[in-house]
């Protein structure tokens, strides 16, 4: 697949392969204990020559400015980096893959044991056909034998004369007689009908015994894909532990990090040091719901809720459509709240009037506000689908404080429907900003959805006019999921 095909996270980011094994991520373990020389290793099969060179520049870049940092500290900085850039997002995928098999094992198992019930409801019902056609046969054949009694044994010559007696005419007495012939055959038919029926019920034990057969074969089925879906689901749950091991240990060493972060001396080697804590600690946030099963699919979400569904949306995991003239759908969960980030670092510092922008991280609008900063917010509740670019961005700018809309459209809307609504828009980043891509846009490595565009939350503002964002995607390794993008001053942010 090209880049250009390559849509929202669904490219798994050139800067967090989904797939970091073999020679690759060993490779980079050793530069980051500085043992190795990456340039003489070959790509793993599963990442592109281009990515291979991004990751070899990006590590290598790092290293350049931690130069003159204590060995020892330099290491844990470039093994917190792997663990952000290489581990973790492996993992995830790890977890996902497994969470999708099991998924694919349970449905199986499920799909056998309907299957199971529907033939032992098939051998209940042919056996009361069974049952009920023995007794219609008894029945024929009793009304049989009992006309069989009266013909030979009460016909007699006194009773055809006591009829002709009785008969005032010779007409009346062949109509009798015609009558009882029709008794007669009406019987006989009753008979002939129930030999079929008894013939149809052998056809059916037959057919019972074929069934007898299937249940059999069912059941052992039914019992393989249980037990196959309970290891898929052991699998899952391992992952999920493995997963948690890596957030745990990333989280042990950026506070090591944290604690050491006075050694730093140079500025380069400052904020390089702050990026990589920071992405560690985005990472982190996605396991406080990382484990929220109860949210709504995508396209669930906006069907659930009467709007169309977004299906390009879903496959972009980009974007979040909406339709201000449906009623409000109910509010995916909301993931616990995390850290609120510094300026650190930011070119624009609190209240400092660039451009206009005179608001602080965390801002004075209260969740759920209608009306902030002077305007109407839009603010209605998290009506985007959940796990989408939209349905982070929303949540993100709630825990920090600043105004945000229901229905803001999909990513590359936002800006223009934003600023409808009276929100300050611009070309100059801000921490807690909405980054917003316009459809194909180039991000890093990858292009926002050709039809949807992309939306991000500006986490930070690095010196070199770079910044650091969160965002969503139904396609993200995790979310949510962090880059450094440059060329900041390409695209437009949704500010208060």
């Amino acid at each position: 697949m090209s880049v250009n095909h390559m849509k929202g996270c669904d490219m798994k980011r050139t800067k967090k392969i989904n797939a970091i094994a073999g020679v690759l991520v060993a490779s980079l373990t050793l530069i980051a204990a500085g043992t190795a020389n990456l340039a003489a290793v070959q790509p793993a099969q599963a990442v592109t020559m281009q990515q291979y060179k991004a990751k070899l520049q990006s590590q290598s870049d790092l290293k350049a400015k931690l130069a003159g940092v204590s060995s020892q500290l330099a290491d844990q900085i470039l093994e917190l980096n792997d663990l952000n850039q290489n581990q973790i997002p492996a993992a995830q995928q790890a977890l996902q893959d497994a969470q999708n098999s099991a998924e694919q094992a349970q449905a199986q198992a499920q799909a056998a044991s309907e299957r199971l019930d529907a033939a032992k409801q098939d051998k209940a019902d042919l056996e009361e056909q069974i049952k009920q056609t023995g007794a219609d046969y008894d029945d024929a054949k009793a009304a049989v034998a009992q006309m069989a009694r009266d013909s030979f044994h009460g016909t007699t010559a006194s009773e055809v004369m006591n009829v002709v007696t009785n008969s005032s005419t010779t007409e009346d007495f062949v109509n009798k007689m015609q009558a009882d012939a029709a008794v007669s055959r009406t019987e006989s038919n009753a008979a002939n009908d129930a030999a079929t029926q008894l013939s149809t019920a052998k056809n059916r034990e037959q057919r019972l015994a074929a069934i007898e057969d299937e249940i059999t074969a069912l059941k052992q089925k039914a019992d393989a894909q249980a037990a196959a879906a309970q290891r898929a689901v052991e699998t899952a749950q391992d992952k999920q532990s493995e997963l948690n091991d890596l957030l745990a240990k990333g989280n042990a060493a950026r506070e090591s990090l944290e604690s050491q972060k006075s050694q730093l001396t140079s500025q380069s080697a400052k904020e390089a040091a702050e990026i990589v804590a920071m992405e560690s600690e985005i990472n982190s946030w996605s396991s406080n719901y990382a484990n929220q099963q109860a949210l709504p699919s995508s396209g669930g979400s906006q069907a659930a809720s009467g709007r169309p569904s977004n299906a390009g949306a879903n496959n972009s995991g980009s974007s979040g459509s909406h339709n201000s003239n449906t009623s409000r759908p109910s509010r995916p969960s909301t993931p616990s709240q995390p850290s609120r980030p510094s300026n650190s670092g930011s070119s624009s510092s609190s209240n400092s009037g660039v451009s206009g922008m005179n608001y602080s991280v965390p801002g004075n609008c209260p969740a759920g506000s209608s009306f902030c900063y002077g305007h109407s917010t839009g603010n209605v509740g998290n009506a985007y689908p959940a796990r989408q670019c939209t349905w982070w961005a929303y949540i993100r700018r709630q825990q920090l404080g600043l105004p945000v809309g229901s229905y803001l459209g999909n990513g590359a809307q936002w800006a223009s429907k934003a600023r409808a609504l009276g929100y300050l828009v611009n070309n100059t980043p801000h921490v807690g900003a909405a980054m917003v891509f316009a459809p194909g846009q180039r991000v890093t490595n990858w292009y926002a959805n050709a039809a949807y565009g992309h939306v991000a939350i500006v986490e930070r503002v690095n010196s070199d006019g770079s910044v650091l964002i969160s965002e969503g995607g139904t396609k993200c390794p995790y979310i949510p999921y962090s880059e450094v993008v440059y060329n900041a001053s390409s695209f437009q942010y949704v500010h208060y």
